[in-house]
């Protein structure tokens, strides 16, 4: 098990200088710099004043160049100073906003995973029966529903209309006039449309794996040996079946991080949440590439954390995975 994760971990390395390499050559094509981006429409910048600003960002420098310098600075956990206004450290601007992604994102993992299983196991249980045929229909429904769109709806009728919950940030204006319980539930309430908005597309998809795979696992052989045996359908369902249909689960978690993580760009800029989808979206728009690339490589270090521990569960639950 240590050799196959240490072989893990070595792998992790090329592909993440990959990662960088594509983000960093797309992100140098999009049209605009930021030495450009915020004068572009200010006649007192000259053109000697941009090129000046060009040099100060070290962007009149090739391309290959500008990247093995930054890399040179990574390998040192430096990821530089952002190019925004005030300058800060893009570690200190990503930490301030990683917490607030990081929950949401587990929460709505924990919601994926409480409602997928059981919809999925009920409905191969009872496989083309009236309520297999209305959770189909109610996954396919949910997972079409673009989620930017369902927020809005949801935003005006809970939010606008109905007045139950807030439709913008983590916490009202005088959160800190609160006391500790009263600040949790004011963060719970803000949290519920945002964690439901960035869970309802995987726990579409979540379900119909759980449901594939308990279906190929009731009509394995040593099912139908256990009903020849005379076990009851509940202990052949949710004591044999269940135990090996949910093996695929462990590496499908693995690859849902990259979508969760890339849904809450969307998720955050509707919602005005200021984690690190709406930090980088602002950097988008800015062509802060400091701040870019520190929001690409944080999180593609978590997304392969995240396959690799689900590789290491699977490998732990199978141990042919090993070889």
């Amino acid at each position: 098990m240590k050799a196959y994760a240490l072989k893990r971990l070595i792998a992790m390395i090329p592909l993440l200088l990959g990662i960088t390499i594509i983000s960093f050559g797309m992100m140098h094509l999009a049209p605009g710099e930021p030495s450009v981006v915020g004068q572009a429409f200010d006649p007192k910048v000259s053109a000697q004043d941009i090129e000046r600003l060009r040099s100060f960002y070290g962007l009149d420098k090739p391309l290959y160049v500008q990247y093995f310098d930054w890399l040179g600075r990574l390998a040192t956990l430096d990821f530089g100073n952002s190019f925004s206004a005030d300058g800060r450290p893009v570690l200190d601007k990503i930490a301030e906003r990683l917490p607030v992604t990081l929950w949401i994102n587990i929460l709505a993992m924990a919601f994926i995973l409480i409602i997928a299983i059981p919809i999925g196991v009920v409905s191969a249980v009872r496989k083309d029966s009236w309520l297999d045929r209305s959770l189909t229909v109610f996954v396919f429904l949910a997972f079409a529903i673009p989620s930017f769109w369902l927020g809005l709806l949801l935003m005006m009728a809970l939010g606008v209309n109905m007045q139950l919950l807030p439709i913008s940030g983590i916490h009202d204006y005088d959160w800190q006039q609160m006391g500790w319980l009263e600040q949790q539930l004011d963060l719970l309430k803000h949290l519920i449309l945002p964690v439901f908005v960035s869970a309802i597309g995987g726990l579409a998809g979540m379900s119909r794996f759980m449901r594939t795979g308990m279906l190929d696992v009731i009509r394995s052989e040593y099912i139908t040996t256990a009903r020849a045996m005379g076990v009851s359908e509940t202990a052949i369902h949710y004591r044999l079946a269940l135990k090996n249909a949910l093996l695929p689960m462990i590496t499908l978690l693995g690859l849902s991080i990259p979508g969760l993580i890339g849904g809450s760009v969307i998720v955050e800029q509707l919602f005005s949440i200021p984690g690190m989808g709406l930090l980088f979206f602002e950097a988008v728009l800015s062509r802060d590439y400091p701040l870019v690339m520190g929001i690409t490589v944080i999180g593609a270090v978590l997304t392969l954390v995240g396959n690799l521990i689900a590789d290491l569960a699977y490998a732990w639950a199978d141990p042919r995975i090993r070889q």
